[in-house]
């Protein structure tokens, strides 16, 4: 029964990607307060999909002050588990519009076998992934082998601010006995892979002032503290000389991986030059970061600190003066067992103590969240293996992931017990969050696949 399905997605791939294409050309730009529209426009655009997909009951579902999400479902597999699917419709800004290579919302087939658009892989594909493998099914059996409820978000480019809330009010609604959230990544192209290790996420704020308006440089500098300056002293100290967090008390939280997990991310597969190229890594520049650990245990189970936004003021139209004030975003990736209130603490107290000559230090925490793990094992887990290697044709790989994804500790604490299977789309150049965001087509194809394998797999596990 399923060759059927696999048979209708491989025909009806071309029309899978004009619904990705309709989708993408939406700027459902949930960080911009000016794109509330756009959000109502995406929201009911997924809707649209749902139904023409098969999905029944399909609606936008909107709580006080939250972006909008969309919902279908198939609940005609009588005595057979339920799949809560899970993806995100909002996407990032578009960035830097000088270094896209083609219009950010006007999704474009190039020549590589990649489809560039702003939230092509994160998370648009995610959504017509299950919408294909549910019409394959529909299409080919008027059934599907289990009960389905897809939920899409609108605000997980955001931090998820409201999902919690939402899964309060809905709770019996979205009841389901195993969570599929695809919103991760593939350790390499052609290399399926499940996410079982989230980082979370502490965002600080840091504001440094020394005078109450600017001055001339040359009739007030040297006796005078440079705000600037002195905000680079604090972000200098946030690391040591090799790169690696510097924060009194940061590690004494962290959960060190067993001697299992160690030899297990030890056997995956990993070439120093393969990644410097996909990260752009410039000639001469080191990879940074503790000793005594590999590029994958520092990207998912060690803490790390960035620099994500630093400003005084423009070089464009600067003068010769000592501006007042300074100010910078600072991200810190956590880990299990890192508690994000005490790791802010720690921050807070760290920069306030690295700041020079007396300079005032205002430190705001903007959110944090924070990490997940789970242990990647029993029937729903074997039965994800066993779907995605028949769909990629390779076996795969158990990985973690160094970004945050706020929704999983919600829908983990809202379904206690359901396993929760994180299926991904990425592959290390798609650029997600960066200018010339892109989609592996053979790879999203065989997702599609391994998304109908894993409904028939996981019909046969107990509900």
């Amino acid at each position: 029964m399923p060759l059927r399905a696999i048979r209708y997605i491989e025909d009806h791939f071309g029309a899978f990607i004009e619904t990705l294409k309709s989708l993408s050309r939406i700027p459902s730009i949930s960080a911009d307060p000016l794109a509330k529209d756009e959000m109502k426009r995406s929201a009911e655009a997924v809707r649209a999909a749902m139904v023409e997909a098969g999905l029944e009951n399909c609606e936008v579902l909107e709580i006080p002050g939250a972006l909008p999400y969309a919902y279908g479902e198939w609940l005609h597999a009588k005595g057979k588990p339920t799949l809560l699917l899970y993806a995100h419709h909002d996407v990032q800004p578009p960035g830097r519009p000088e270094h896209w290579k083609t219009p950010p919302f006007e999704p474009t087939l190039a020549g590589d076998g990649r489809l560039y658009a702003r939230g092509i892989v994160d998370d648009k594909a995610g959504i017509v992934t299950h919408l294909a493998a549910v019409k394959a099914w529909l299409a080919t059996t008027g059934s599907l082998p289990v009960n389905v409820k897809l939920i899409v978000e609108g605000e997980e480019e955001i931090g998820s601010d409201h999902l919690e809330e939402f899964l309060g009010r809905h709770k019996e609604k979205l009841a389901a006995d195993v969570i599929v959230l695809t919103d991760t990544a593939n350790l390499a192209a052609g290399l399926p892979s499940l996410t079982y290790r989230l980082r979370g996420i502490c965002n600080l704020h840091i504001e440094v002032t020394a005078l109450d308006h600017p001055l001339h440089s040359g009739m007030w500098g040297g006796p005078i503290a440079d705000p600037v300056m002195a905000m680079a002293k604090i972000l200098a100290s946030l690391s040591d000389e090799r790169g690696a967090p510097a924060i009194c008390g940061l590690f004494d939280q962290v959960r060190p991986l067993s001697k299992r997990e160690r030899e297990a991310i030890a056997k995956l597969p990993f070439d120093q030059e393969t990644f410097r190229a996909d990260a752009g890594v410039q000639g001469g520049v080191k990879l940074v970061g503790e000793e005594g650990f590999g590029v994958y245990e520092k990207l998912w189970a060690r803490p790390s600190v960035t620099v994500i936004a630093l400003e005084a003021s423009p070089i464009k139209g600067s003068s010769n003066q000592i501006v007042p004030s300074a100010r910078a975003r600072i991200s810190v990736r956590l880990v299990p067992d890192m508690d994000p209130e005490r790791t802010a603490a720690l921050m807070v107290d760290h920069v306030k103590k690295a700041a020079p000559w007396g300079v005032r230090v205002h430190v705001e925490v903007e959110g944090s969240s924070p990490g997940w793990i789970c242990v990647p094992e029993g029937p729903a887990f074997e039965a994800a293996k066993r779907a995605l290697s028949r769909g990629f044709g390779r076996e795969v790989a158990l990985i973690g992931a160094g970004g945050s994804i706020p929704f999983v500790g919600p829908f983990a604490e809202a379904f206690g017990g359901a396993p929760a299977l994180l299926l991904g789309l990425e592959d290390p150049i798609c650029n997600a969050h960066s200018e010339n965001e892109s989609l592996n087509l053979d790879d999203w194809k065989k997702s599609m696949k391994g998304a109908v394998y894993l409904y028939e797999e996981l019909a046969s596990t107990a509900r």
